[in-house]
């Protein structure tokens, strides 16, 4: 008696026997045999209500584990919804596989059922995009996309897989399996001779910074960058944020790369987010070293600033401050050092003054003072940020050791799906994800999978009846006579949360907030928190006039 299986069966037992069990997806007429195929497996599909919320999940999942992301979706409509979020891991630097279903082969070309061009589609925000075409290599694929994703600078991988090769059958053969060592990732290591290069020139700059980045501000990426500092005596800065340089978390970095005479760039690239390395956001002499993964970032730099590029080297981000840290030894100025520092410290003294105005709305300030207050209680809390001016806010005055941000991509609509992903990792840690009433309703469904999937996510909404950053746009660029298009209700955020199951609250007094979110968490329930906001514009640090 022969043992066959179908196409659906080799992916499921093909992710099984990986460990890749954890899978975010919403269900669809082109992978119900997927469905169907992970019974009986250790295979667990958490099922959301949207398809980007899935690749948001898969890649907070994969931020916080280290390990590969998957999200599964099925064709057209299914798969756009889900792409269109790719730009976000991709920006991230977070490595996770879409898989999607797609028309049969048989049909492409023949007006198939949602036939549309999605691998083509993918390949434009992920770093590897295909169709399978044959059964025979579903489970290969499954692990070259595995291997792509956290290769090199690690991201987003798409596979289309078609219907017909789902529903194949085919006998079950040995050659169908890939080995486990066909899903590691290829390495990149800084060589010993570039890394006594690269330690060479900090010890000859008067003024150097070593900045990284996503992979940097993920827990192991911040504690290999705090060894490096600490080996080194060289400022080593994370960077992650859309708002580069004004990155309120970064408060006035600004000041000190206008001061800095070498600057290396580990896994970071020389982009917006760095005013493209020009005056004056760099002095027009500083030098640049570029340690990469990919061939391309170091020649963009190289084409850009010429002989000012004096090093560079390709290498995997966290390997290169690894094998630094292990060859290198104090190089630095305590001087120097402590004033970058003190730069990115640095707030405001007036801020410790700003308070509401007693009408019923908080300011920023007060909103970070009273989540500010539950995290000092719950030191081990999960920070998500989303973006907008309340999300500046929040990332400016609060940190965590696990924190996720909306990302250099600068998209909005992430946090409750990034805090749901972040509950199923950090089962026994506080999740708190804050975004503002305009990012909020994007995915304001998903707390539906919260409830289902009892995942106690804390939800803040920084409430200000309008779309903040892009009226703050208005006020800036055209007046204030020229405003329109950005309101919003002041919706009862938590009387919707409270309809589904959730726990809902609503704060108008800054006092109350930390008892709020107290009771939140003992709730043990998925929660929303609605705080009413003044609609502060998000902050720019500088201690310069």
């Amino acid at each position: 008696m022969t043992n066959t299986l179908r196409g659906a069966d080799i992916v499921a037992r093909t992710l099984d026997g990986a460990g890749m069990r954890t899978v975010f997806t919403l269900s669809g007429n082109h992978i119900m045999s997927i469905f169907d195929a992970v019974i009986g497996t250790e295979i667990e599909l958490l099922h959301v209500r949207q398809e980007a919320a899935a690749v948001f999940m898969a890649s907070a999942w994969a931020a916080l584990t280290g390990k590969v992301g998957l999200a599964l979706a099925t064709g057209g409509p299914g798969h756009t919804n889900a792409a269109a979020a790719l730009c976000t891991p991709l920006a991230s630097e977070t490595p996770m596989i879409l898989l999607s279903g797609h028309a049969g082969t048989q049909e492409i070309g023949r007006g198939g059922f949602q036939e549309l061009p999605q691998a083509a589609m993918a390949a434009t925000v992920s770093k590897a995009a295909w169709t399978v075409e044959n059964v025979e290599d579903l489970g290969h694929d499954l692990a070259r996309a595995a291997r792509i994703a956290a290769s090199g600078r690690p991201g987003p991988v798409h596979l289309s897989l078609p219907s017909d090769v789902l529903d194949t059958q085919i006998e079950d053969d040995l050659s169908l399996w890939p080995d486990a060592e066909a899903f590691e990732p290829s390495a990149a290591p800084l060589g010993r001779i570039a890394a006594k290069a690269v330690i060479s020139a900090l010890e000859s700059a008067e003024r150097p910074i070593i900045a990284g980045g996503p992979m940097l501000c993920t827990a192991r990426g911040r504690a290999a960058a705090r060894s490096l500092e600490e080996t080194l005596n060289v400022p080593v800065i994370g960077m992650e944020s859309p708002r580069g340089l004004n990155d309120p978390a970064l408060g006035a970095f600004a000041e000190a790369i206008q001061q800095t005479d070498l600057f290396v760039l580990v896994g970071k690239p020389l982009d917006f987010t760095l005013r493209f390395g020009e005056p004056p956001a760099f002095d027009a002499g500083c030098k640049f070293i570029v340690l990469d993964p990919e061939v391309e970032m170091i020649r963009r730099v190289a084409q850009d600033k010429g002989e000012r590029l004096i090093l560079s080297a390709v290498a995997n981000p966290l390997s290169a401050v690894e094998e630094l840290t292990a060859q290198g030894s104090s190089c630095g100025s305590d001087d120097w050092r402590t004033e970058v520092h003190s730069a990115i410290d640095y707030r405001p003294a007036e801020w410790a003054k700003l308070t509401s105005n007693g009408d019923g709305k908080m300011h920023a300030l007060d909103f970070c003072r009273g989540v500010g207050s539950f995290m000092s209680d719950h030191p081990n809390t999960v920070l998500v940020c989303d973006g907008g001016e309340i999300g500046q806010w929040s990332q400016g005055m609060l940190d965590s050791e696990r924190r996720i941000i909306n990302g250099v991509a600068g998209s909005i609509g992430s946090a409750i799906p990034f805090g749901l992903a972040a509950c199923k990792v950090e089962r026994d840690a506080p999740v708190i994800a804050i975004s503002g009433d305009g990012a909020f309703g994007y995915h304001l469904a998903e707390l539906d999978t919260a409830i289902r999937c009892d995942l106690p996510v804390i939800a803040i909404v920084g409430n200000d009846a309008r779309w903040n950053a892009e009226h703050q746009i208005q006020v800036r660029a055209y007046g204030e006579n020229r405003i329109h298009g950005c309101e919003l209700l002041p919706t009862r955020y938590d009387l919707v949360a409270e309809a589904l199951g959730a726990h809902g609250e609503l704060v108008t007094d800054a006092a109350e907030l930390p008892a709020a979110l107290a009771r939140a968490h003992a709730s043990g329930k998925p929660a929303c928190i609605n705080v009413m906001i003044e609609g502060n514009p998000a902050p720019i640090v500088r201690r310069q006039s």
